[in-house]
């Protein structure tokens, strides 16, 4: 009971040493929109197809299902320019929406895309997008960035194909497990290491600009919490008190981070600053109090706490006063996450038959279960709010997955191993 409360009721087991992930559609909306997105046109040499990333982004919402290309074939040329294209034909193939384009490389390995997006029903042109990369390592952004505004003009809802997740893998090497913090586009792309130990690494959390990430290690035998740039590699040992510092949460602010210390006697709450490091202690209770989430007003913490003899979500303001008991339903309610508009927690909830991952909300206390279980944990919300990214158990031990809010379209991110503590970064990348 004390160790999951302390990990964060995350469980320490054996982690993946690979660090490519192969994303699957496993679920879908009741009907996915037919699109097509045709080849774009560019020079050789060019240091991805942008298309055909685009493509993939919108299949792996899982409410778009593009065109095949070699259903195009019959096209000759393939429209690149307005004048060619010919609604009818695209009609006949069934697609409801066209995404033309052409890219054009720039000196010193940049490029610039800009892609157009009809409406084929109604035979209109509905935007134009451009994007642009300065150099060859930002092709794959550059394509998420025109998949994004395509997602959100055809869904209303902001996309997250050019954002980050993190998440903790681990290799056997030399009769010793190392553990390693990676970094990834949200589709798998690009891994590269945050950090590597020995030793446990946990509980990363993404600071709201996007630009650090702190996390909980246990070098030199004892918990600290270091604070990261992973574009640069440059970190400082936050906090490395006697006893407990685990669970790092930051205040939407950046100023602040709210974590669990136990120097002084059980395991609280305390708000630090970052500047000055001065602490403010939020819980003093007999308890276990643990896994602080911070809401996107800054004003309410949500934590998890035994005090009522379970695990069980409370709330209190930042500022101090009561705590107020959130859930109630199943035995046990672990791992709070706050939505990005504060509207919703997330959760992963026990019902004596298996641990699957809940969405409370916040003001009437309702909750809905969104993922099938039997030991799913460690959810973190995308950016749009709409899509919660979580660790369940695969065929060959813990893989990442991801369900949207309405519990329709699911994805699995497997990996080779186990992997775990996801969380997907805010918009702002690093």
């Amino acid at each position: 009971m004390l160790r999951r409360l302390l990990t964060g009721c995350l469980l320490i087991a054996s982690l993946a040493a690979q660090a490519d992930l192969d994303i699957t559609v496993v679920g879908g909306s009741k009907r996915a929109q037919p699109i097509a997105v045709v080849p774009f046109q560019q020079a050789p040499g060019g240091a991805v197809d942008v298309a055909q990333i685009v493509a993939a982004d919108l299949d792996r919402s899982g409410q778009f299902l593009s065109l095949a290309r070699a259903d195009m074939k019959g096209f000759d040329p393939l429209p690149v320019t307005e004048p060619q294209v010919d609604y009818r034909t695209w009609r006949a193939l069934g697609q409801e929406a066209l995404v033309i384009g052409q890219v054009q490389i720039l000196p010193g390995g940049g490029a610039k895309t800009t892609a157009e997006l009809y409406d084929v029903f109604r035979t209109q042109k509905i935007m134009t997008i451009e994007a642009t990369a300065t150099r060859a390592t930002e092709w794959r952004s550059m394509a998420h960035k025109v998949a994004d505004q395509i997602y959100e003009k055809l869904t209303g809802t902001k996309g997250i194909f050019d954002t980050r997740i993190a998440y903790v893998t681990s290799i056997q090497t030399g009769g010793r497990r190392q553990f390693k913090l990676i970094w990834a586009d949200a589709d798998g792309e690009n891994p590269r290491e945050i950090a590597r130990s020995f030793e446990p690494l946990l509980s990363p959390s993404w600071s709201p600009d996007g630009r650090r990430i702190a996390y909980v290690t246990f070098e030199d035998g004892r918990s600290k919490i270091i604070i990261q740039t992973p574009a640069t590699g440059e970190y400082v040992t936050f906090l490395g008190e006697k006893g407990i510092n685990s669970a790092p949460s930051w205040t939407p602010d950046g100023t602040k981070l709210v974590v669990t210390l136990s120097f002084q006697k059980n395991a609280d709450i305390y708000v630090i600053d970052l500047a000055t490091k001065s602490r403010r202690r939020l819980t003093d209770s007999f308890a276990i109090d643990t896994s602080p989430t911070v809401s996107a007003d800054g004003r309410t913490v949500a934590f998890l706490s035994d005090r009522s003899g379970t695990a069980q979500i409370y709330t209190m303001s930042i500022d101090g006063g009561e705590a107020k008991r959130l859930t109630c339903e199943g035995r046990r309610n672990e791992q709070p996450r706050f939505s990005p508009d504060g509207k919703t927690l997330a959760l992963v909830n026990y019902n004596g038959s298996g641990y699957r991952i809940g969405l409370v909300d916040i003001a009437t206390g309702v909750m809905r279960l969104v993922s099938d279980g039997p030991l799913d944990e460690g959810p973190s919300f995308a950016p749009n709010g709409a899509v919660v990214i979580y660790t369940r158990q695969g065929s060959s031990g813990a893989e990442l997955a991801t369900v949207s809010t309405d519990g329709s379209i699911r994805q699995r991110l497997r990996h080779t191993g186990d992997v775990r503590e996801p969380a997907w970064a805010p918009y702002t990348k690093p």
